[in-house]
């Protein structure tokens, strides 16, 4: 095959062909955990498609042992909380400063702001300007509110690359490249049913040392402090009812870190945490091993949707910020699972309407009989199965075409 035509199948090979010998140079930043594990795993696909490819920014564990050199380590920008935040600003400005010399200096061959739109997209930019080519991956919720951001992101990523197949709709209206790669959580969790999805869940009640059999409730109260402290509460409480109902009950709390379950302990209280098992950092393990979940909104729904676990969907704000969102908001739905299927597919409770009674009544039909859980889990699969595709490859190779690009001209 002459390069030419290997270039036409093969982003990777029109920068192989075109470039000067020099290997390509792949700037990424990530400023949390998710980002970490987004950008460690498209910095894999990309180095099976470009084995000589260098990679450097802003880097997490896992991006650091895919070989990403770091400028900077993701815990400089991993801040939580309008205080936090403020006290961590000039630090911030510097850093994003310090990365613009840098890599005005020394330009990359491509850039990519890994979600954290606050602090990439101005970073992409001012490189833009200077000519580097921009992706930005995981799209801002313009989508939902703050749609004149788009304007913002217009100036700073030539390319946007989405999880969730609704998200490109408004890009494209605004004239702004956008591509639907799918969801890596989707590939990596395979779609099971019957005995199959039967047998993960013992797996998973053997892990966590939960009976085989008896209904399980699983509890996600989110992974900020202000999420547990303000649903905290009244998930506790919905658990007391739903084992009062049910005594046989096994009630798994799986807050994200140890911090938030110290936090998830102090609004609890002895009363509401008695008998509680503790799956801290396991949230995968614990909707596996539920007949019913309460959950944050979040990407929790998501990845119970992925393991067949039906869910009640809870969200609290501030009462001045959500008379704020409200009014800003453009979607009809909180959730994801209802805005992936378009339609109200699992109960959503926000603000007032978070009360321990209306969470144990959403729960407790799927626990007192999981085989209502059937159609629910058909319309869970159909989703799954449509985010399924290979979301890795496919943002590699738009970070690809973006290098075959700049490589040609």
């Amino acid at each position: 095959m002459s390069p030419e035509a290997e270039a036409a199948v093969d982003p990777g090979a029109r920068l192989r062909t075109a470039s000067s010998g020099a290997a390509p140079r792949i700037a990424l930043v990530a400023a949390e955990a998710s980002g970490d594990l987004l950008a460690a795993s498209l910095v894999r696909a990309l180095r099976e498609r470009l084995p000589e490819a260098r990679f450097e920014g802003v880097a997490g564990p896992r991006m650091r042992q895919e070989g990403v050199v770091p400028l900077a380590r993701v815990e400089a920008l991993s801040v939580m909380g309008l205080v936090e935040v403020a006290a961590r600003l000039p630090g911030l400005w510097r850093l994003r400063r310090g990365l613009i010399r840098h890599w005005r200096r020394r330009p990359p061959d491509v850039l990519v702001g890994v979600d954290a739109p606050d602090f990439n997209l101005g970073l992409e930019a001012a490189l833009r300007r200077r000519g580097v080519p921009t992706v930005h991956y995981v799209s801002p919720t313009v989508w939902a509110w703050r749609r004149y951001r788009l304007r913002r992101i217009r100036r700073a990523a030539e390319r946007v690359l989405t999880l969730f197949p609704f998200e490109t709709a408004c890009y494209e209206a605004a004239g702004i490249p956008a591509q639907w790669v799918g969801h890596p959580l989707a590939d990596a969790v395979e779609p099971l049913e019957g005995e199959a999805l039967l047998a993960r869940r013992r797996r998973a009640r053997r892990a966590l040392g939960l009976a085989p059999e008896g209904p399980v409730l699983a509890l996600l109260p989110g992974s900020r402090r202000a999420e547990v402290e303000a649903l905290g509460p009244a998930l506790l409480e919905a658990a007391v009812r739903c084992r009062r109902a049910l005594p046989a009950l096994a009630v798994v709390a799986a807050p994200a870190n140890p911090e938030g379950q110290a936090w998830l302990a102090r609004v609890g209280g002895q009363g509401l945490l008695e008998g509680l098992r503790w799956a801290t950092g396991r949230a995968h393990e614990a909707l596996a091993a539920a007949d019913a979940a309460l959950v944050a909104s979040g990407t929790a729904t998501l990845e119970a949707l992925l393991l067949g676990c039906p869910q009640a969907v809870a969200y609290r704000l501030s009462p001045w910020t959500w008379r704020i969102v409200r009014r800003l908001v453009r979607v009809p739905y909180a959730a994801l699972p209802n805005l992936l299927a378009g339609e109200r597919l699992v109960p959503e409770l926000l603000q007032e309407a978070v009360t321990p009674e209306a969470l144990a009544e959403a729960v407790l039909p799927f626990l007192r009989e999981p085989g209502r859980a059937e159609g629910l889990r058909r319309r869970y699969l159909e989703l799954h199965r449509r985010l399924r595709r290979g979301a890795d490859g496919r943002a590699a190779e738009a970070v690809l075409a973006m290098l075959g690009r700049r490589a040609h001209a």
